[in-house]
C-alpha cells in the first residue's frame, strides 16, 4: 500500500468491506416488450473499523454508476439458453484527488446464459481512452483485463459462484479469481464467505495482488 499511504504501519490487515448496489427501471417494455432501460449504482467501501489507533478510517470507497439496456433473449447455444444481452455504459472512480485518484469509463455488454440452477455471465468491456494528462491509471487493463467471467450454481438454497479475470497477454499474464459461497440463514439474510486472489477488488490498489478471505452477511447474491 506504499503507493497511496505514506505510513503503511497504520493499516490493519483485517478490515470491514461492504457493498450497496441497486438498479431502477427508467423505461420498460421497449422494442415489443423485450427490452428495458435501467440505471444502476454500486458503492464499495473498505473500512479499517478495527484500527482504533488510527481513528478507524475508511481506507477506500469506490463509486460505480451505470446505465444499461436489458434485452431479453431465448436462444439455445451449446446446451445453454442465452436469456439476456445487456449493453451498458459504466463509470467507476474512487472520488479522490491526485495522486491517488482512480477512475475509468467502460462500454460493456453482459451475455447471460442459464440452464436449470446454473448461470454463466460473460461480460467483456472496452475502456474508453483518456488523454495521458488525465489518465491516473493508464495500465489498469494490464491488471484487470478486458472483462468479467462469472459462473454461479445454486443447490439446496446455497449459491456457489466464481469470478475470473485475465489480461490475455503472453508476457506478464495476470489472472484474478474470486470465489463466493452464500448460505441462507433466514428468508432475507445469508451467511457469505468470499475468497479473492488477484487484482481489482478496490481501485486504489488495482495493481497490487491481494490475497484475502472474508466472512459476513448478504441480502442478495447472483441467484
Amino acid at each position: 500500500f506504499d503507493q497511496f499511504n505514506s505510513n503503511t504501519s497504520n493499516l490493519d490487515n483485517t478490515e470491514s468491506k461492504f457493498q450497496i448496489s441497486f438498479k431502477i427501471p427508467v423505461i420498460r417494455n421497449m422494442f415489443d416488450g423485450r427490452a428495458h432501460l435501467w440505471v444502476g449504482y454500486t458503492q464499495l467501501a473498505f473500512w479499517q473499523v478495527y484500527n482504533s489507533k488510527n481513528s478507524s478510517p475508511f481506507r477506500e470507497t469506490n463509486y460505480e454508476p451505470e446505465i444499461m439496456l436489458d434485452i431479453e433473449q431465448n436462444t439455445k447455444i451449446f446446451g445453454l439458453t442465452l436469456t439476456h444481452i445487456v449493453p451498458a455504459f459504466n463509470h467507476q472512480s474512487n472520488g479522490r484527488s491526485d495522486p491517488i485518484s482512480r477512475s475509468w469509463n467502460r462500454i460493456m455488454t453482459n451475455f447471460v446464459f442459464e440452464r436449470g440452477n446454473f448461470v454463466l455471465s460473460l461480460k467483456p468491456w472496452y475502456r474508453i481512452p483518456e488523454s495521458k494528462k488525465d489518465d491516473n491509471n493508464r495500465d489498469i487493463d494490464e491488471y484487470l483485463g478486458y472483462g468479467d467471467y462469472i459462473a454461479a450454481y445454486k443447490h439446496g438454497g446455497q449459491v456457489y459462484s466464481m469470478l475470473l479475470r485475465n489480461n490475455f497477454r503472453s508476457n506478464n499474464n495476470r489472472t484474478s479469481v474470486e470465489l463466493d459461497w452464500s448460505i441462507p440463514v433466514t428468508q432475507r439474510m445469508k451467511l457469505y464467505v468470499q475468497y479473492i486472489n488477484g487484482y481489482g477488488d478496490g481501485l486504489i490498489n488495482y495493481n497490487y495482488r491481494e490475497h484475502t478471505i472474508g466472512v459476513g452477511v448478504a441480502l442478495t447474491d447472483w441467484m
